[in-house]
């Protein structure tokens, strides 16, 4: 290695903070808080020298680390990331410090130990980045896995009502997916060469017929952890018993493991596999789009209402996925950054309103705009992000999709429309019924505390905000990134873009 190992050291870093903060002293809960920010954004200052190191015109894969690990199974700690590894890596960056400052007394309020939950925080950023930035499939299977146990403990032991059911809920699901794809990854290195290093599987010859049922192993797990429907049932119940910092990262960044596995493995190693199942995953997509909307509608609970939005966004990243189009290829993919923010902004600002009121249900908020004007500015703003608003960064990643989608397959495009008036309909009916009308007595209490928003709070909402309106409007710094990995996954399905004069063709036809 000829450069510095960035993507070891981001890796590592926040697994050493996660250590050296979880042996502080219990009884000193604010040393621990300040370690682990100051930690987070050392880590966050690695990651824009990654980003400033990476070239989106050369290699498609950049900053490439490898050490040999299990020589018998041809196992290695390969690290290398493309444009669409780096983009989420850059977002788990920026927002796992934001998290941390905006969950600053959140483990005191569970009345359990504050260092650990901070570590805890930190160990989740190693195992995220981690499985970003592997390419041995067999470490990334590890990472895979190992995600699982810092946001069981967050979710089990500092969540709210229910935390226990949600939190082994969440474990069974995801180790349940996580055994499909051990048993697809052990055929894959019998029938693929005796190797994990995915360049070699990449160009290995496959029969039909084996690549159909390694694909689906790939497929159930990552589709479980998205969640595409109907392996959803376990993001409302996580989402809403975890605080509010974990729950951001959950919906902002874990599940985004599942669409980032189906474009760095599903479609390149198997690609006539995706082609003949692209049906499938579009068919999911379209279905997850509708009824998470649909449902999202009736939540009475704010932190479920937004899981639910999640859901039905996460079908166009599907949708943008299965087209097989670059345009809505780098769109499914920019929606997965631009998801992160807007909804890590809305699970934050709602686990803000949550701090100040003690519930979730959108009965007890009712006329909070006129007592919390600027918190309530904020979540009105979180929710036209959500809702893809024309100027949010959102709209800009949800028009690539279905504009590349059109192009190939109108059916799909136009039924995924309809997902866009659902979201206008939940997100203004959640913010109509949270912040106007007549105010709820009970909030008196907290506009006589003067709890609008506080300076740590707009420390965390400002930036998230800022990134908002600005892709929204001037996008090219994540497009110019994004545009080339995607081209390279394309190319490696076999599909190529079509002709704008040419005729439509069924996309995984």
């Amino acid at each position: 290695m000829s450069h510095f190992p960035y993507l070891t050291v981001l890796t590592a870093a926040p697994l050493v903070g996660a250590v050296g903060v979880a042996l502080l002293p219990k009884d000193k809960p604010e040393l621990a808080k300040r370690a682990a920010l100051a930690w987070s954004v050392v880590v966050f200052g690695l990651g824009v020298g990654l980003w400033t190191q990476f070239k989106p015109n050369g290699d498609r894969f950049q900053m490439r680390d490898s050490w040999t690990w299990i020589p018998q199974w041809g196992a290695k700690f390969t690290f290398a990331v493309d444009g669409i590894a780096l983009v989420m890596i850059a977002l788990i960056a920026l927002l796992v410090p934001l998290v941390i400052l905006a969950s600053w007394h959140d483990a005191e309020q569970s009345k359990r130990s504050v260092p650990a939950y901070f570590a805890l925080l930190l160990a989740l950023e190693c195992t995220m980045i981690g499985v970003f930035a592997a390419q041995d499939v067999f470490l990334f299977y590890v990472f895979f896995e190992v995600m699982l146990v810092p946001m069981y403990f967050l979710i089990g032991s500092y969540g709210g009502q229910h935390k226990q059911y949600a939190a082994v809920k969440f474990f069974l699901y995801s180790l349940l997916g996580g055994l499909f794809m051990l048993a697809a990854l052990v055929g894959l290195w019998v029938l693929g060469g005796q190797t994990f290093d995915w360049q070699t599987l990449v160009n290995a010859d496959f029969s039909v017929n084996t690549e159909r049922w390694l694909f689906l192993g790939f497929f159930v797990a990552f589709a479980i952890k998205a969640p595409f429907f109907p392996f959803h049932t376990w993001l409302p119940d996580a989402g809403g018993a975890a605080p509010a910092g974990a729950a951001a990262l959950l919906v902002g960044v874990l599940d985004k493991v599942g669409t980032f596995g189906i474009l760095r493995y599903c479609l390149p190693l198997f690609p006539r596999a995706s082609k003949e199942f692209a049906w499938l995953g579009l068919t999911l997509a379209l279905v997850g789009i509708i009824y998470g909307a649909l449902v999202a509608i009736g939540q009475k609970d704010l932190k479920r209402l937004v899981s639910y939005t999640s859901i039905a966004h996460f079908g166009f990243i599907g949708v943008g996925i299965f087209a097989f189009t670059t345009q809505a290829g780098t769109g499914a993919v920019l929606y997965m950054v631009n998801h992160g923010l807007a909804t890590g902004l809305l699970f934050l600002v709602v686990g803000m309103l949550v701090a100040r009121r003690g519930s979730a249900l959108v009965t007890d908020f009712g006329g909070a705009g006129k007592l919390m004007p600027v918190l309530a500015g904020i979540f009105f703003i979180a929710g036209l992000a959500s809702l893809a608003l024309p100027g949010t960064s959102p709209f800009v990643s949800e028009f690539l999709v279905l504009i590349g989608t059109f192009t190939v397959n109108k059916t799909v495009a136009i039924i995924a429309t309809a997902g866009i008036i659902l979201a206008a309909g939940y997100v203004l009916w959640m913010i109509q019924r949270t912040t106007q009308g007549t105010p709820n007595p009970k909030l008196a209490e907290i506009k006589a505390m003067g709890r609008d928003l506080s300076v740590r709070e707009a420390v965390v909402v400002a930036p998230l905000i800022a990134l908002i309106l600005l892709l929204g409007f001037y996008p090219k710094p994540l497009t110019d990134v994004i545009n080339p990995a995607v081209k390279a996954t394309m190319q490696d399905v076999g599909r190529t873009d079509p002709k704008a004069t040419v005729g439509t063709v069924e996309a995984g036809k």
